[in-house]
């Protein structure tokens, strides 16, 4: 038994029972990180005039949790990668959803900030771990469009968040829309149970008979004999996982993504924190401008599912996704220039689509370009560098607000990294091939 030879059997199951329910898992896992990441763009207005905030004084607050998303991204999925991704999934989920909790008792923004840091770090360890483990269990024919979905639980989140903020703010003020963050602590014992180990870190750490208990769960007439006969693409694994992402031909591509998500996450986390804000600032009430945040993750949830269902009957995925970003950075242009409401949704629907959907079917991307054993530490890098555009995008929105621009620079502002993003996505390289199953490829995900 070899990881070549576990893949090849799991890449070629039916999608079942066993799949759905961690898929499930995944969704509700990205649901809670996506809703405590946005829940401050829902609460910066009345928590700026409670506290006496100045735009920049809130955009940086608002990076703080971004700034620990890059430390929990680079850290901790390089931790998922050598000690398995379950623990880091549950440890993650701990920590975002306790920290968040606790900035609802906070009295001032110190506070308030060091726990929007500490929730970032677990915000950075979940997703490259829950990415890798759908990876690594889903059928080929279904692994885009069922990554795509569990991701669509950042657009969940993103609509739930000014959902409970609108019941909350006008009624009971803003400390409960973050208390609402402690529900997955009362799940998170069921998940202890359910959630299976990475079956390649199974494998790698010799517990080879909780590995066949799972693959029966997957196909009930699994044997040893029943796995094919493969040659597999082997890889020396360092003892620090990301010289692994600067070998074998993957470091000019390493790099791209890096620059990818920079910019990806600049227009994201831009818009999730600022939109309500320069909604209210274009002439819309408060209520009518987290409606236009409801729009954007809903545009979002929508499109991601057909856009994964697309990417799954495509040879390759890449195409698209820079089309994708170009289209949003014209949506985002157009939506400077104020029209009729109608149309105003439409193109914030759009442009959820293109950030939001698009970063999760990247996210599917390269989470199937990378080996796996440096599939999490690779996806972790990627989204840690991004992070830092996470943090730029708030930034950038408080200073060209307090530099009162006009609203039409400000969305331009958040377009043009997605005309960069698509260029480079355009560079990727091909992917080697990876598997081989009686001398063919069982797999060629990338052109």
């Amino acid at each position: 038994m070899n990881q070549g030879a576990v893949q090849a059997f799991l890449n070629t199951r039916h999608f079942n029972r066993f799949h759905a329910v961690l898929l499930l898992w995944g969704l509700f896992t990205i649901s809670f990180e996506g809703y405590d990441l946005v829940v401050y763009g829902s609460v910066v207005p009345v928590l700026s005039k409670e506290w006496g905030l100045s735009p920049v004084q809130a955009g940086v607050i608002g990076s703080y949790g971004l700034f620990g998303m890059l430390f929990g991204s680079i850290l901790l999925s390089a931790l998922a990668d050598r000690f398995g991704r379950k623990p880091l999934i549950v440890a993650s989920i701990v920590l975002f959803s306790v920290a968040t909790t606790l900035s609802g008792f906070a009295q001032e923004p110190t506070l308030f900030s060091w726990c929007r840091f500490l929730a970032g770090i677990g915000f950075g360890g979940a997703l490259p771990a829950v990415i890798s483990l759908l990876t690594e269990y889903m059928p080929q024919k279904n692994k885009n469009r069922s990554i795509t979905l569990a991701l669509c639980g950042n657009q969940i989140g993103g609509i739930l968040a000014p959902l409970v903020a609108v019941v909350c703010l006008p009624n009971i003020g803003w400390r409960p829309v973050l208390w609402f963050a402690f529900i997955p602590l009362v799940i998170v014992p069921f998940m202890l149970k359910a959630l299976p180990e990475s079956p390649q870190f199974l494998l790698r750490s010799g517990r080879r008979e909780e590995l066949e208990k799972v693959l029966r769960k997957i196909d009930e007439s699994y044997s040893h004999e029943s796995l094919p006969d493969v040659g597999e693409q082997t890889f020396k694994e360092e003892k620090v996982p990301f010289i692994g992402l600067f070998q074998n031909g993957l470091a000019v591509t390493t790099i791209l993504f890096c620059l990818i998500y920079f910019m990806g996450l600049l227009m994201i986390y831009g818009l999730n924190t600022w939109l309500p804000k320069l909604m209210e600032a274009a002439g819309y009430p408060l209520v009518s401008s987290l409606v236009f945040a409801i729009f954007l993750n809903g545009g979002a949830l929508i499109g991601t599912l057909i856009i994964g269902g697309m990417a799954d009957r495509m040879a390759s995925s890449k195409p698209l996704i820079a089309a994708l970003y170009i289209v949003g950075a014209i949506c985002l242009s157009l939506m400077g220039m104020k029209g009729s409401t109608v149309w105003l949704y439409v193109l914030i629907a759009v442009a959820g689509v293109c950030t939001m959907g698009t970063q999760s079917l990247l996210n599917a991307f390269v989470s199937q370009y990378y080996p796996a054993h440096v599939r999490s530490t690779g996806i972790g890098l990627a989204n840690g560098v991004g992070r830092l555009g996470g943090m730029v995008g708030p930034t950038l929105g408080g200073v060209l607000l307090g530099m009162k621009a006009p609203i039409f620079m400000c969305f331009v502002a958040f377009a043009l990294p997605g005309v960069i993003a698509s260029l480079a996505v355009l560079c990727v390289r091909k992917k080697k091939r990876d598997i081989a199953i009686a001398g063919q490829e069982v797999e060629t995900l990338f052109t």
